[in-house]
């Protein structure tokens, strides 16, 4: 299983960016479809986006099209989520997940990370 660390995560302004990472130890993610998901204080967690292994976008909630895009560094094993747009509802721990063979639900991933804390505040 592929070991996962999270980044990149900080207070921004509404409006405002930031893009996570998800490096990976271990196995290579360019075999696996690689997961976003978040929770929110008090709620459960959330699908958010999913890359597949032929590099196909599945968006897990409408609320972040448009606003969110997920990429692959194969060279780096890494996996990006870029943020746009940040709104206060968007404010969570953000995970990334993997070792799985599409973008499915969450117990299809056989690794997570610890998660990255994103707060959207003025």
């Amino acid at each position: 299983q592929a070991q996962l660390v999270e980044s990149g995560g900080g207070k921004v302004q509404p409006g405002g960016s930031l893009r996570l990472s998800c490096a990976a130890s271990g196995p290579t993610l360019r075999y696996s479809a690689v997961g976003w998901y978040r929770q929110a204080p008090g709620k459960e967690r959330e699908g958010v986006l999913c890359i597949s292994r032929s590099d196909t976008t599945t968006y897990y909630v409408d609320s972040v099209k448009g606003r969110f895009t997920i990429s692959r560094d194969n060279a780096k094993n890494a996996v990006y989520l870029q943020m746009n747009s940040l709104k206060p509802e968007d404010t969570a721990i953000y995970y990334c997940a993997a070792d799985a063979p599409y973008c499915g639900p969450p117990t299809d991933f056989g690794s997570w990370g610890q998660g990255t804390q994103v707060t959207v505040s003025s």
